[in-house]
């Protein structure tokens, strides 16, 4: 089966790798032109453009910023749509709205293609090794299709209904995700300017019913006060922006999820929005006077 890849960033160049020792023929297009050609190197084949890299593959997978690229890369001009064969299948894996999941998934099926919103969770670890988490959205016929090439990148992997379901399920992934580091900031903040030893505080409560793969990812990162992305906080920004719009269409109140939003403004006035979103702790710090980190 030939594979297409059109978004080779923190995500995108370990997935792509993976389909690579999977041994799929792969071809790749990005606008940074050094991601390409380092993929080039390990075996994957170059395009210029999505509509070549559409007309090299069966399965086209995108992995992209934003709503309004995925839209252009899928749609526009030069897009996968006017490249690709009769019923090959466009899987989306970037983080957007379920609206705009929808709203491809129709456009391209007047062409006679298919789309699966399968957007990921688990980081770049995740995405190096393999096992990432894939919430997929679209129709169980064209699932079965895709997913040997699913299964070369992610561990679990569940289609969670139609078109858009994948695009919901990711940002409820997001709003427990980053609910959870911002509750974990609160937590460490608290226990900072109490005195207490956060580290060794952290090592007793993770065995019990507050321990989480969010607070084991998060928690030894502000620790040891690295910021690096993962999960940069502009990005989960722009999740939470969209889970704003999709519960306003859905009159849901979301209290938790807004004050989280808010929190990443102010971080991005502060030019933070590049770190990691464990970054969040650094709002907090600043309305207490404390910082938190190892006791040397």
């Amino acid at each position: 089966m030939n594979v297409g890849f059109i978004g080779i960033g923190i995500m995108g160049k370990p997935m792509s790798r993976n389909l690579l020792k999977e041994g799929f023929a792969l071809t790749v297009a990005d606008v940074n032109e050094a991601a390409v050609r380092e993929l080039v190197q390990e075996g994957a084949k170059s395009a210029s453009s999505p509509m070549e890299v559409a007309r090299e593959s069966d399965v086209i997978i995108t992995m992209l910023p934003n709503n309004a690229i995925v839209r252009n890369v899928i749609l526009g001009d030069n897009g996968i749509v006017h490249g690709a064969k009769p019923g090959a299948i466009v899987v989306d894996m970037s983080s957007v709205s379920p609206i705009v999941s929808k709203e491809v998934a129709a456009a391209l099926r007047e062409h006679g293609l298919h789309l699966l919103d399968a957007p990921v969770s688990g980081g770049e670890p995740k995405a190096i090794d393999g096992t990432l988490a894939i919430m997929v959205g679209g129709e169980e016929e064209i699932y079965k299709k895709a997913e040997p090439v699913l299964a070369a990148m992610g561990k679990d992997i569940t289609l969670v209904g139609g078109n858009g379901c994948g695009s919901i399920a990711k940002l409820a992934n997001q709003i427990i995700v980053n609910v959870n580091i911002a509750a974990m900031s609160e937590a460490f903040v608290l226990a900072a300017k109490s005195g207490i030893d956060v580290e060794k505080m952290y090592q007793a409560i993770r065995g019990g019913l507050a321990g989480s793969t969010v607070l084991d990812a998060k928690a030894p990162m502000v620790l040891e006060r690295n910021f690096q992305p993962g999960g940069r906080i502009d990005i989960n920004m722009k999740d939470l922006t969209n889970v704003m719009e999709a519960a306003e269409k859905e009159n849901v109140p979301l209290p938790l999820t807004s004050h989280v939003l808010e929190v990443f403004q102010a971080l991005e006035r502060e030019g933070k929005q590049g770190l990691d979103h464990s970054g969040i702790i650094q709002y907090y710090e600043s309305l207490t006077g404390v910082k938190v980190e190892k006791r040397k």
